[in-house]
């Protein structure tokens, strides 16, 4: 148990310098959102009842999915790096390597989500009734989610183009479908019995209620997404384990 906590360490250490030396991306998807927020917030006050809410857990949801680029980087330039099968000859599991690669990018979008929900509160002037402990609950179940789906991502794509496109389209398809820039109650019934497809439709109902202060429609759907989570794990830790992570980029 001790040796497997020391290599998980030694991944989490090496990952994090990594992730530091790049903050890039990290910064794009906290300055953006933010300057989208004060942007529509006027037009969202206006159009929509609880709009301040909308524009600020829409934008949190929209661009930490855009945020899953990040996580499936950590992984794909292993393999671009030609790094990813001396990793595996190494001592570590693949389920070792795979939790030493997250826990960095599972602190960065626990740091962009609890951000952009501070900024929502101190600039836009959302009023939060929930406890303190259920926004941990949904940010912590949401950035949970992402990074899971995030490494099964990096699993199937064979290159950082692929996987920027299919994190963007996906990002803005399922957020959109999920009532990110509008309510889902303002879509065409087909659409709303579509919705729910979506796990960024878990996540924003998860975000606003907690801000509510509701602990079953907190909790419901963290389970949901925890489950989405889990089954997205499972399978990135099984496809790199049979050597479809190979280092070979086509």
């Amino acid at each position: 148990m001790s040796d497997s906590l020391w290599r998980i360490a030694a991944v989490t250490r090496h990952n994090a310098i990594l992730r530091l030396r790049d903050p890039g991306p990290f910064l794009t998807y906290l300055v953006m959102p933010m300057v989208v927020m004060l942007a529509l917030q006027p037009i969202y006050q206006r159009a929509i009842p609880g709009g301040t809410t909308q524009i600020a857990t829409g934008m949190l949801v929209i661009f930490s999915v855009l945020a899953l680029s990040i996580v499936g980087t950590a992984t794909l330039t292993e393999r671009s790096w030609h790094t990813w099968d001396r990793l595996r000859a190494t001592r570590a599991s693949t389920t070792e390597l795979l939790l030493g690669k997250a826990l960095p990018v599972y602190a960065v979008l626990l740091l962009q989500q609890s951000i952009l929900l501070l900024y929502g509160i101190t600039v836009l002037g959302v009023r939060p009734s929930g406890a303190c402990w259920l926004i941990a609950v949904a940010i912590a179940a949401w950035g949970a989610t992402l990074l899971a789906i995030g490494a099964a991502l990096a699993a199937v794509v064979r290159s950082h183009g692929e996987l920027s496109a299919i994190s963007d389209i996906s990002a803005l398809v399922l957020t959109t479908l999920g009532g990110a820039f509008i309510p889902t109650t303002m879509f065409p019934h087909w659409l709303q019995a579509v919705a729910p497809v979506s796990p960024g439709y878990w996540g924003l109902t998860m975000l606003q209620a907690a801000l509510r202060g509701d602990v079953p429609g907190t909790l419901a759907p963290a389970v949901i997404l925890l489950l989405v989570g889990a089954a997205a794990a499972a399978f990135a830790c099984w496809r790199l384990a049979r050597g479809w992570g190979r280092a070979t980029m086509l």
